[in-house]
């Protein structure tokens, strides 16, 4: 039986969400929560939020044993682009983009 949780427009870049969930695709609820909570990037404490929120459905919708249950889907898409104007010299002004992501994470039973 798979769950899911999905965050959608994080303001945290995709690339730099990547990093921290290629750590912990395929690791069970115990494992990945160490690595997330032992992580120092800014991703971390997001992606464990959504991960604590996988395990929730999957426990309460489900009634899903936590250790039985792995990490197994987990990506991150990107979402819109807040397009913020940056003055520069002469008038002008160039586009700062501050990108969002879309955070899902899909948790399931061990056969």
């Amino acid at each position: 039986m798979e769950t899911k949780a999905i965050a959608k427009t994080v303001r945290i870049t995709p690339r730099k969400a990547r990093l921290v969930i290629d750590l912990i695709r395929g690791k069970n609820i115990k494992e990945a929560r160490a690595i997330l909570m032992f992580t120092p990037r800014a991703a971390s404490p997001i992606i464990a939020k959504v991960l604590n929120s996988a395990v929730a459905n999957a426990e309460h919708n489900n009634n899903a044993n936590v250790d039985n249950l792995f990490v197994k889907e987990v990506y991150v898409n990107e979402g819109v682009r807040l397009k913020r104007l940056f003055p520069r010299a002469k008038g002008q002004g160039d586009i700062i983009q501050k990108r969002t992501s879309h955070i899902t994470v899909i948790v399931a039973d061990k056969e």
